[in-house]
């Protein structure tokens, strides 16, 4: 893989990253989520005219 690629991945994979944690901060301040322990999330990653489809799930902690 070539350098350019490689940080072109790293940027992509830092603003998904930074740009999540945003979000998933976000709806935990905002949401009523009294009661609940944990939230669960998933991220589904795909590439325009690829076959690619990656699931990560898991779950936060938000107490």
């Amino acid at each position: 893989m070539s350098e350019d690629f490689n940080m072109s991945m790293r940027k992509f994979l830092k603003q998904v990253g930074v740009t999540s944690q945003q979000e998933i901060e976000r709806i935990v301040r905002e949401a009523d989520l009294s009661g609940k322990s944990e939230l669960s999330v998933k991220v589904v990653l795909t590439a325009e005219g690829t076959d690619l489809n990656h699931v990560v799930e898991g779950k936060i902690s938000v107490t």
